[in-house]
């Protein structure tokens, strides 16, 4: 993907301030072969220091949706670019099954994903290094990647910002969790970030770029009540990449709708002068919580699973199918304080 680098809001948001800031990014791989995903979680909240909830953590929704979490105290050893996609933090650490001093934290940037993390109540740990080669961002392939929020983004009105920095891409590499090694060559691999004051008061996500038989297809689906200027608004996308070409419903440009139920289903639509799509997910398993940031520092109020079974339509307005796709490993999420309450939107 040319210009990968340089794809918008790539680098680091805090500006020095001590109001209260947080950021965080997003990786995913997805193994279609034995059916399991990895999503590293990173963040730094209040990274001036000195503050109740400044520190950085790492979280992972590791193999059958297990969790995993450390947190990073120090914001000193936490290190971002400004102007590319770049960041660590470690802590000095030992491995415990051979009790030999390692760097425990993270490394990662547009073309690496590496690091280490043990829980020390339990002694579970992970471990991981892999490449990444990306394809898509957010966009045209072989265009410069687009700004996921528009133009908009760049101004300081909307909280939280959220950018999906790659849509797809290939990852090769390893991951070590609790003893049991998964190698990979060229599988499904995923970037995002968001940053601001907490995330939104309420919202859900779909995401997949492994469906069956479709190779270079990327769903990326979301929606929220975000604040602006002190207001919340309702707001909703979808993101479709597929062999190439990019498929954008917003609210500029479609009618949005949505049925979301506290846990289990979730259903999206949307409509525009060439395109209607249809997404549907669903999920029998449990999955797991996550910590997400609020005004509080981290918080559970995030609910996710990546066991997720997916279907989208998408077909031209005349009625003519154009993509008719599945899969078994997509991404589903709902979020907030009262993301347990059924959540209906219509035509936004």
């Amino acid at each position: 993907m040319n210009n990968f680098s340089q794809t918008p809001h790539s680098g680091y948001h805090w500006n020095g301030s001590n109001q209260r800031f947080f950021e965080g990014w997003y990786y995913r791989i997805t193994l279609p072969e034995c059916g399991q995903t990895f999503g590293f979680m990173y963040s730094i909240d209040d990274p001036i220091g000195g503050k109740l909830h400044s520190g950085g953590a790492a979280q992972i929704l590791g193999a059958n949706d297990e969790y995993l979490y450390r947190i990073f105290p120090d914001v000193k050893t936490f290190q971002a670019e400004t102007n590319k996609l770049a960041l660590s933090h470690r802590n000095l650490s030992k491995l415990p099954e051979k009790n030999q001093q390692i760097r425990e934290g993270y490394q990662a940037t547009a073309t690496l994903n590496q690091g280490y993390i043990c829980d020390r109540v339990t002694q579970k740990y992970c471990q991981w290094h892999y490449t990444i080669e990306p394809i898509d961002g957010w966009g045209n392939r072989n265009q410069p990647p687009k700004a996921t929020a528009g133009w908009l983004s760049f101004l300081p009105i909307f909280d939280p910002g959220w950018q999906v920095l790659m849509a797809h891409g290939w990852a090769t590499g390893w991951v070590n969790w609790n003893e049991k090694k998964y190698e990979f060559n060229q599988v499904p691999a995923y970037i995002e970030k968001n940053w601001g004051r907490s995330f939104p008061k309420k919202w859900f996500w779909i995401n997949c770029n492994s469906f069956i038989n479709e190779p270079y297809l990327s769903l990326t689906a979301a929606g929220g009540i975000r604040e602006i200027f002190g207001f919340h608004d309702s707001v909703g996308l979808i993101g479709l990449h597929y062999r190439g070409k990019f498929y954008e419903f917003t609210r500029d440009n479609s009618q949005l709708s949505w049925q979301i139920q506290p846990w289990g289903k979730w259903e999206m639509q949307a409509r525009n002068n060439d395109f209607v799509i249809k997404i549907v997910g669903t999920t029998d398993q449990p999955g797991n919580y996550v910590r997400v940031p609020t005004d509080d520092g981290l918080q559970f109020h995030c609910r996710d699973t990546m066991q997720g079974q997916i279907t989208l339509e998408l077909r031209q307005h005349s009625g003519n199918l154009l993509l008719n796709a599945t899969s078994h490993l997509g991404g589903l999420e709902v979020g907030g304080k009262s993301w347990h309450k059924p959540w209906v939107k219509t035509k936004i």
